[in-house]
């Protein structure tokens, strides 16, 4: 065999990759396996193969494998190995980011929460602390991801090292020049490693490093020749290369929704291509599976979530389905290379299952008295429902019981890395005048939900609303419901711990005494809690922290659906024990969520389970459709039900 046979070089004389010996550029798309469920992989990489795509970029995020320090997870949905094996049964090359910090809109940035357990640790530096988690998760991955390189016979043709590292404050060479040495190690000398950035200058000095090719990323309405430009002052010779082509944008919690259009997206492909640049795509961001935990949050001035859906006006949608703008793209590489012979496969089946109510008791729906497994109005699907306030299940959410502290621990120092954390204290003495319940600044991380007597007073929220004015008599019960929204993946120190990070005050005056309940909740509703057992609630209402049960069953199929959530304020969604993720209708602009038909079941009931935190609506019902809303913004839609 030539010694050129399985090689994949760089081409510095004729500015190219060479594949094999022979002159190279890759049209590539980015997919993420860890937001895309297992039985839907195939579907959506035969996609992009199908697009004229001849590679797909893949992120791997640290902490969904680690979860715990020493404790990996790779069966599931996180087994990257079968879809990297995926992805070469179906004739794509690979171009794989596996961190240690990715950004991509994730948690922390792939970087996991128990880092923080050490609270000086200095993330993305050469702090040996740090240095010391990623080493030992680089010696379990790395050794994965050898044989699956293309010099062994693989299809993986680079590999990334860090992320627009030049963005982070830091600009620690050191680290680079660790993580080199840490990738060469262990994946070789002859696999060919890269950094990205953005085309500023400062950037590109801070995130480059000599033994590591420097590309350079931009989206459309960019001056191609420009931006390549900045490239080429770092890289004077070899291949052009644009890592992150963006076809959309990201969406935040409370903005409109972000769109790019297919022509300018079209458009700045070709100027591209024109130029004999090697392009990735953010092609398809999909489904954000199990979105609780995992949706980030940029700093710009303030701290800013992002949405559960990663759609972002992508060319191949949430849901999997081609768009206008996928097709546009794909008439454009027409143009520099052949097409896959035959057809795109079409989009995904959608159900509309209609109105769900959700109601106190076993009810047949809108004035059908028979008991709901008798009810044949053929409206919509039969549905019990049963009601709980969040306090009064502590026992169930948080069995070990609470912990006893004078002052509140952060999520960090409970070791609690996602979710919620109950704070429950007693008034110290008598307030019959208006008293100012705050927090110190930035203390609140993320959303802090107030309950007096049990009875919700209001929200604390980071870089908003601090205070509440409130009233009482000694010893009555103060709960604040802690929720984490996703630390910080972009835009600051990625050091963004969680919970009460200073103490509640009352007209300035601490509080102290407090019992601090670690909330499992995504493990409770995994286990089938609350279909089980779950009692009606003592005290009534349907404002506050509280959780909504229901079933129902599909007609025959089970086919992918969105769910819409009419007159709610701000929860979770889980259906059969699988996390949804997050709603926040009154904010949006994302009206829907996106439920998979590999989560529904066929022939008998699918659990639902809301769990609502600042007010359910009158008549509490759920309203699932064939498409999605991402668009409507501050209200707008909060009653609606179309």
């Amino acid at each position: 065999a030539s010694p050129l046979a399985h090689s994949f070089q760089l081409d510095y004389e004729h500015n190219c990759f060479l594949k094999d010996g022979a002159p190279f550029r890759y049209i590539s798309g980015s997919i993420h396996y860890a937001r895309v469920p297992r039985p839907a992989w195939r579907d959506r990489l035969l996609k992009m193969y199908m697009s004229g795509l001849s590679a797909v970029q893949v992120y791997i995020p640290w902490n969904y494998h680690e979860t715990l320090p020493g404790v990996y997870d790779f069966t599931g949905n996180r087994d990257v190995e079968a879809f990297l094996d995926l992805t070469a049964e179906l004739g794509l090359l690979v171009i794989l980011r596996p961190g240690p910090y990715i950004c991509a809109e994730w948690e922390m940035g792939g970087l996991p929460a128990w880092l923080l357990w050490k609270p000086d640790i200095i993330l993305r530096t050469s702090d040996p602390a740090y240095l010391a988690a990623v080493d030992s998760w680089l010696h379990i991955l790395l050794p994965k991801i050898k044989p699956r390189l293309y010099q062994h016979g693989g299809n993986i043709i680079s590999v990334q090292v860090e992320n627009e590292y030049g963005s982070y404050y830091a600009c620690d060479h050191g680290y680079l020049r660790h993580l080199l040495g840490s990738f060469r190690a262990l994946l070789g000398s002859e696999v060919l490693l890269f950094t990205t950035d953005s085309t500023r200058a400062e950037e590109l000095r801070c995130g480059t490093l000599q033994g590591l090719y420097a590309t350079v990323d931009f989206g459309p309405g960019s001056n191609v020749t420009e931006a390549f430009g900045a490239q080429r002052r770092v890289e004077p010779k070899g291949p052009l290369v644009n890592s992150e082509y963006y076809t959309g944008w990201l969406d935040y919690w409370g903005e409109a929704h972000a769109s790019t259009s297919a022509a300018l997206v079209a458009q700045g492909l070709e100027d591209m291509l024109q130029l004999g640049a090697s392009v990735n795509m953010q092609v398809s961001p999909f489904l954000q599976l199990t979105s609780l935990p995992w949706p980030g949050a940029d700093y710009k001035d303030q701290y800013k979530p992002v949405t559960t859906s990663y759609d972002y006006d992508a060319p191949l949608s949430e849901a999997g389905d081609p768009t206008e703008k996928l097709f546009a793209i794909r008439k454009v590489i027409s143009k520099f290379q052949p097409l896959p012979v035959g057809p795109m496969p079409p989009a995904t089946p959608k159900y509309a299952y209609g109105r769900v109510a959700l109601r106190k008791v076993s009810a047949c729906p809108q004035g059908c008295t028979a008991p709901a497994r008798h009810c044949s109005t053929g409206q919509h699907p039969p549905l019990s429902l049963q009601y709980a306030d969040l306090l009064d299940v502590l026992d169930v959410l948080c069995p070990s019981g609470p912990i006893q502290r004078q002052f509140p621990l952060t999520f960090e120092a409970l070791k609690q890395a996602h979710g919620f954390v109950l704070y429950h204290t007693q008034l110290p003495r008598d307030v019959p005048n208006p008293a100012t319940l705050g927090a110190p600044p930035h203390s609140i991380c993320d959303r802090g939900y107030v309950m007096l007597q049990k009875e919700y007073q209001g929200t604390l929220e980071r870089d908003g609303q601090t205070t509440l004015n409130v009233t009482g008599r000694a010893g009555d019960t103060l709960d604040v419901l802690l929720e984490n929204m996703g630390r910080i993946s972009f835009g600051a120190n990625t050091s963004d711990f969680k919970g009460l990070l200073g103490n509640l005050s009352l007209n300035s005056k601490p509080l102290s005494n407090w019992l601090i309940y670690p909330l499992a909740i995504d493990t409770a509703v995994q286990q089938g809690w609350p279909h089980a057992a779950l009692p009606e609630s003592s005290s009534g209402g349907r404002v506050g922290p509280a959780f909504y049960t229901g079933t129902f069953e599909t007609p025959g199929i089970a086919w992918d659906t969105f769910v819409k959530f009419p007159g709610w304020s701000k929860g979770l969604l889980w259906i059969n024990g699988f996390n949804l993720g997050r709603y926040w209708t009154r904010r949006g602009p994302q009206q829907t969520l996106f439920v998979p038909g590999s989560v529904l079941h066929v022939g008998r009931p699918n659990n639902i389970t809301v769990l609502e935190l600042e007010g359910a609506p009158p008549t509490p019902l759920l309203l699932f459709l064939d498409r999605p809303l991402y668009n409507r913004t501050l209200g707008h839609s909060s009653t609606a039900t179309e």
